[in-house]
């Protein structure tokens, strides 16, 4: 089966995260999860790259970390969107349908080539 390679997904982490904290507060292995599942596990994010992530988009002001019990009684980490996190959600989403417009012109090229339609 074919992957996702990080270096490709990598400037989109922060999106995917953004929005599943646009529906509810959560912690680091929860979206992880949800990640894994949303994709058919074509993509499974790295705890290292979502950490980095939660980090960097803390210090930017997208989202804010707070501490709560859990019901196993262990201390969690969750996080919660902001007013800016969402708008820079928006932002990516936008940036995402022009990318997406690029690169399809040239992999429909690709494609027609191949169906030997130059």
């Amino acid at each position: 089966m074919i992957s996702i390679s990080s270096d490709v997904i990598r400037g989109y982490n922060d999106t995917m995260i953004l929005f599943l904290l646009r529906s509810a507060p959560s912690y680091g292995y929860e979206i992880s999860k949800n990640i894994k599942a949303m994709t058919s596990e074509k993509y499974i994010i790295k705890e290292t790259t979502l950490y980095s992530a939660f980090t960097r988009m803390e210090e930017n002001g997208y989202v804010e970390s707070y501490s709560q019990e859990a019901e196993n009684g262990k201390r969690r980490t969750y996080y919660r969107i902001t007013e800016k996190g969402k708008s820079y959600y928006e932002e990516k989403c936008d940036e995402w349908k022009l990318t997406k417009e690029v690169v399809e012109k040239f992999i429909s090229r690709n494609q027609e080539a191949e169906n030997g339609n130059n």
